[in-house]
């Protein structure tokens, strides 16, 4: 396959990793405008949605899909804890390793926070139809897929 991108030519500013970068720091800045109501932020929206859905169960799980700091997870799990949302209990098999989940308070309040989520995902992916959705998801699967 001939080479999408050419150095002599490349236009930054129409390429895939700018538009991508820029529609990603769009969805977190309304997401934080959305999530002011829960007094949650973007990123601590990410950590409940994550939990919720099985996809981790550690900080490290965490920072390991959001590439993030251990030590800036930590602080941002503490506000969730501070916050009633989750909960930090002992590993049974690793007493160096605490298991998240949400709190009785945080799976009530997750369909609220999750409604809000998807709201705005749905107002920013307006006038395209599902099967555009549905190829432009798979495009940046098969895109994960080449790297």
């Amino acid at each position: 396959m001939a080479a999408v991108y050419d150095p002599k030519n490349y236009d930054v500013q129409q390429s895939i990793p700018y538009l991508m970068g820029r529609v990603r720091m769009s969805l977190h800045d309304t997401l934080d405008k959305e999530l002011a109501q829960f007094d949650l932020t973007a990123a601590q929206y990410l950590v409940l949605l994550f939990l919720a859905n099985g996809m981790a169960s550690t900080a490290s799980n965490i920072c390991d899909i959001l590439r993030q700091d251990p030590g800036a997870m930590t602080r941002m799990l503490d506000r969730l804890e501070s916050k009633g949302f989750v909960r930090r209990t002992p590993d049974p098999d690793d007493r160096r390793t605490a298991r998240l989940e949400l709190t009785p308070e945080g799976k009530a309040a997750y369909p609220k926070i999750l409604a809000a989520g998807v709201g705005v995902l749905n107002r920013i992916l307006r006038g395209f139809s599902k099967g555009e959705i549905r190829q432009m998801e798979d495009f940046l699967k098969r895109m994960l897929a080449n790297v």
